[in-house]
């Protein structure tokens, strides 16, 4: 206990004495907290204590060092250890020995260290083998420490003790770890030792102080390792959070065939069925079932037999303890209230829990689970919609292989995370992540994954594994990632030297191309077709129930008809941001777009231009009756007009043939409209100051559009028609001006009044500023956030890429801004352009279209400030359906709190 005036630093669980509860996971930890929780709801937990995450603050605070109360809180927790379990630390009689475990308040599966059997050394192995009776146990559990403790705290690579076991199982032809007599491991264990000493310069450390407070500080620094930081980036985990660490009475899985340790979900992650899932070794300990090293058994035998497993199931060989595991299962899962992800060991018939936390799932699992959840009376909908990441439906809105196309299997593994991928083979992570960055797609074809390769796993499309279950490494990480995964491929031989991998005769180079399915395990030969999915069932209840919550609108950003169907399909409510300058480039008519551009004066731009008018107007056309009376807001030509000119000498000889002019004339206009910093150049409602014509022309097409839709299909057709790049209200009036006379032309021509609103983009920081004049004229804003993030930040989208990664990791930058709104710079631009608009016109349109409308951090602030509405990627309108909905909520909680 933590004497008056001390901070608390150690909190105990378990033996009677728990200090913690569920809800303490900030300062806990999520494993600490939960490991609490199981011993309050009397389950069977073996004792330990937490370390809190204020300490890990405290320890990168205060130069990697620990505040002086904590050895004694650390040594009174250890001595309630002793008398709880009846055995001393570092006693070469009857020793103590506990794990040492990470435990951050996100869960981070995999990404930190963990230390099993810790106290052991040459005198308590001894110690322990005489009083278990069982001496290959005690030097099996011993050598395990010596290899984790020495990767994980003395920092000596795998590699090395790997090749001593090796070598051993060579020279006595076992093919199995288990194979191994007790003699075997102490001859392996004087090996391990020279490995380190020679490693080092110094022995392996006896001191059982020594060995614990090592391992306390392993875990601290593993906060900041590598595949740590890449994940909590990843997963918008900030590093501020910092990690507990966990000290547990150790139990033994590996002490003969009347134990094992296993993990296992309340229902199957992959596909959300409610049905008991997980996996089990007998005589083993929990790393061997998460690494991949064996392959595991099923823990049911409706698991053994749908997966076709010659293994027995727990259920056959175990049945009393499997009952009382699936007791725990249903009691968890009550308690929580969702689905669980737990860790248990046996010893010796007996059931102990070491660990239980929300299960990770993959996309359709978890809008599964929500759904029933929700269906069964457990939560409310309310509860379902907050339940579901926005992020993750992406899995779902990709296609899936065609089923009816030719495939060539040549190998099948564990269906381990949903979806189909193909790409070029890779045999390492950063290979994947090197090709991934040049555009290529990839499969990351590895033995077995381990946390450093979680970058790689990032970079590729799919997952492939030779070794390993349904809840190893490369299973977990790549469900939580929506990456398709097949794992346990046992009939593959990967060769990370020559590059290649080979099955039954078939050879597979590096750079050739495969096709994973994760949902059927199959590994193909080529690239398989691939259709598109179905969105219908536990999908659309749920998206139909984020309807009803949600304020906010979404529209879509399109402005081709594909585009338009798909944003219908996905339940846009309009489109948001149509670009007509990507009509521009279409082969058909990019001739007249560079006659007008090459005309020497008004009377040869409107000849050109007239040309375009008839495609601008069936563009129009189409998007309209697509979009069926849903509002549309086009935005009037916006890039700079050198875009559309030719480069190459060739190209320009190509253009002069075809419009009949000059060579050197389309040579000089290039040069004549060449800018040095084209984003901030001659390109907006600048085009249309300099040349009126030019959206004239845009603007008959979109009335004479509207028109002719209205008439065919009975239904009002409302354009918004957007002016982009605005800083001052006499543009935009000029401007407007000119669409206005357009508009009335098209009704003298046809004889039809179209209605339509006329509005800007505000992507420039004057505009914001100024907002409450320009509102006098205009009837909409939409924030046109990529551009106003460039010119408020001054950063260019396509060059900072270079250097913003460095910002991140020095915290100058907590996310790329191109990604997620900056909320305190380019955020209150958009709060005061809301405020002083709305203070003109109260009822003004707002609305987002940059990127940042598709992502769930940003809408949340849209919501906050009360757009109208944000518009995304036909894509990524679930993913805003969905986040605008958990805004609402969120903004319901804050009003009521």
């Amino acid at each position: 206990m933590a004497s008056q005036g001390e901070s608390k630093w150690v909190y105990s669980f378990g033996a009677g004495a728990t200090e913690g509860r569920a809800d303490m996971k900030n300062l806990l930890g999520g494993k600490g907290a939960n490991l609490a929780e199981m011993a309050n709801l009397g389950l069977p937990v073996p004792p330990g204590f937490t370390i809190t995450t204020e300490l890990c603050t405290y320890f990168y605070a205060n130069g990697r060092s620990y505040p002086p109360e904590l050895t004694t809180q650390v040594e009174a927790a250890v001595e309630r250890l002793e008398t709880a379990m009846d055995a001393l630390f570092g006693d070469p009689v009857n020793p103590l020995l506990v794990s040492v475990r990470s435990g951050a308040r996100a869960s981070m599966p995999g990404m930190m260290d963990t230390v099993l059997n810790l106290g052991l050394n040459d005198a308590t192995a001894a110690g322990l083998a005489k009083r278990s009776g069982d001496a290959r146990f005690a030097y099996d559990s011993y050598r395990r420490f010596i290899q984790m403790y020495s990767n994980v705290v003395l920092d000596v690579e795998h590699h090395h003790f790997e090749d001593i076991l090796d070598n051993h199982k060579r020279d006595k032809s076992y093919s199995l770890d288990t194979d191994l007599s007790a003699e075997d491991w102490q001859a392996v264990i004087e090996d391990y030792k020279k490995a380190v000493e020679r490693e080092l310069g110094r022995p392996f450390p006896q001191d059982v102080q020594e060995q614990l407070w090592g391992a306390i500080g392993a875990v601290f620094d593993s906060w900041m390792n590598a595949r740590a930081i890449t994940y909590r980036k990843l997963h918008d985990i900030p590093a501020a959070w910092g990690t507990a660490v966990n000290v547990q009475c150790m139990v033994f899985g590996n002490m003969g065939n009347d134990c094992a340790t296993g993990v296992a979900f309340t229902r199957n992650p992959s596909t959300g069925e409610n049905a008991f899932y997980g996996e089990y070794l007998v005589n083993a300990q929990g790393e061997d079932v998460v690494a991949g090293i064996r392959t595991p058994q099923h823990l049911t035998i409706a698991g053994k037999i749908a997966n076709k497993s010659d293994l027995p199931a727990m259920e056959e060989v175990m049945p009393e303890v499997f009952n009382q595991l699936n007791e725990v299962r249903l009691r968890l899962e009550g308690h929580y209230r969702d689905m669980q992800d737990i860790e248990f060991t046996v010893q010796q018939n007996k059931l102990f829990m070491l660990q239980t936390r929300n299960g990770k799932r993959t996309a359709p699992a978890a809008l599964k689970i929500a759904v029933d959840l929700a269906n069964e009376g457990v939560i409310d909908q309310n509860e379902a919609v907050r339940r579901i990441d926005p992020a993750s439906l992406d899995q779902l809105l990709h296609p899936t292989l065609d089923p009816k196309a030719d495939r060539k299997i040549i190998a099948k593994g564990l269906p381990a995370s949903p979806g189909a991928a193909s790409g070029k083979v890779v045999f390492t992570a950063d290979e994947a992540e090197l090709m991934a960055g040049k555009g290529e797609a990839v499969i990351l074809c590895r033995i077995e994954t381990s946390p450093e390769d979680i970058h790689g796993m990032h970079a590729a499309r799919g997952i492939l594994t030779s070794r390993g279950g349904m809840t190893s490494h490369a299973a977990v990480v790549a469900r939580g990632m929506g990456r398709a995964c097949v794992s346990g491929a046992g009939d593959l031989r990967i060769d990370y030297k020559t590059r290649q991998m080979s099955v039954r005769g078939v050879a597979v180079k590096e750079g050739d191309i495969l096709t994973i399915d994760g949902s059927t395990g199959e590994v193909m030969l080529g690239e398989v077709p691939t259709i598109q999915p179905e969105l219908s069932g536990d999908f659309a209840t749920l998206m139909g129930w984020a309807d009803k919550i949600r304020r906010m609108k979404v529209r879509a950003n399109a402005e081709t008809p594909l585009d338009a169907r798909t944003a219908r399909k996905f339940g846009a409510e309009g489109i948001g941001l149509s670009r007509t300058e990507h009509m521009f480039f279409d082969p058909e008519r990019i001739l007249a777009v560079r006659e007008m551009i090459l005309a020497e004066d008004e009377a040869g731009r409107r000849k050109a231009l007239a040309k375009l008018e008839p495609f601008q107007k069936k563009d129009f056309v189409e998007l309209f009756t697509i979009m069926a009376g849903l509002p549309v807001t086009i935005r009037l030509l916006d890039p700079p007009l050198h875009e559309f000119l030719p480069n190459t000498d060739e190209d320009m000889a190509e253009v002069a043939a075809a419009t009949g002019t000059d060579p050197l004339r389309v040579r000089h206009r290039t040069i004549q409209l060449h800018e040095a910093n084209p984003m901030l150049g001659h390109r907006g409602c600048r085009l249309g100051i300099s040349y009126p014509e030019i959206y004239e022309m845009q603007a008959r097409a979109i009335f004479a559009a509207a028109a002719e839709v209205a008439k065919t299909t009975g239904e009002a057709v409302i354009p918004e028609v957007m002016i982009p790049l605005i800083i001052t209200k006499k543009e935009f009036d000029i401007l407007k001006a000119v669409i206005d006379r357009a508009a009335e032309q098209v009704k003298a021509e046809t004889g039809v009044t179209v209605e339509y609103l006329t509005g800007t983009m505000i992507e420039i920081p004057r505009a914001a500023l100024k907002a409450g004049e320009i509102a006098e004229s205009a009837e909409f804003f939409s924030y046109g956030t990529n551009d106003l993030t460039q010119t408020t930040l001054g950063l260019s989208r396509d060059d900072a890429g270079s250097f913003l990664p460095e910002y991140q990791r020095q915290g100058i930058l907590e996310q790329d801004p191109f990604q997620t709104l900056d909320v305190s710079g380019v955020g209150e631009l958009v709060e005061i352009a809301t405020e002083r608009g709305r203070k003109v016109r109260p009822d003004i349109k707002l609305g987002i279209c940059g990127e940042h409308g598709g992502d769930p951090a940003s809408i949340s602030f849209c919501e906050k400030i009360g757009l109208t509405y944000v518009s995304c990627s036909p894509y990524r309108v679930p993913i805003a359906r969905l986040a605008a909905a958990q805004a609402a909520l969120h903004s319901d909680t804050v009003k009521r709190d």
